[in-house]
């Protein structure tokens, strides 16, 4: 019965930034992994981003590597990434995820998900 929610999508010119809050509700597991995912037009989902629970280890997509900052608040059950330096190839509908510790960066090793929510990134 987890439940999870993204906010902060929208339309930015490049080189502009976003926030996106992922709010999860229902019943977390200590020790679970979030994780942000990404499907562009024509695009399979990718892997973004992810964070341990105690927020010491965190794991980006090569291309967004200094420009996105993941991070947490477990006592708010809510998950951040920071997006800057936004660049149009990073147009995607941005989906939040939860899940046990595994293989981070594989869709496979989440079993909760939000809706997603779009972000347009304009050149």
């Amino acid at each position: 019965q987890v439940q999870l929610v993204e906010s902060g999508g929208g339309l930015v010119q490049a080189g502009g930034s976003l926030r996106l809050s992922c709010a999860a509700s229902g019943r977390i597991f200590v020790g679970y992994v979030m994780g942000w995912f990404r499907q562009g037009p024509g695009k399979e989902r990718e892997f973004v981003a992810a964070i341990s629970w105690s927020g010491g280890n965190t794991y980006y997509l090569d291309s967004v590597k200094g420009r996105f900052t993941i991070s947490r608040d477990n006592a708010k059950n809510t998950v951040y990434l920071q997006m800057n330096s936004l660049k149009p190839e990073d147009t995607a509908v941005y989906y939040c995820a939860a899940g046990r510790p595994g293989s981070a960066t594989r869709p496979s090793s989440y079993n909760y998900w939000g809706q997603g929510t779009q972000v347009t990134v304009s050149s």
